[in-house]
């Protein structure tokens, strides 16, 4: 029996994406709240 296996490639994109921004977001809240300085709006 064959097994078909569908991938959302948009949906795995979008995922990435968001895991790029999460981790962003946790560096930008660890510079601030260390007091160091955030010098651009990536």
């Amino acid at each position: 029996m064959a097994q078909v296996i569908n991938t959302n490639s948009l949906s795995l994109l979008t995922q990435n994406n968001l895991n790029k921004s999460q981790s962003a977001l946790g560096t930008a809240i660890e510079r601030l709240s260390s007091g160091l300085r955030i010098n651009s709006a990536k």
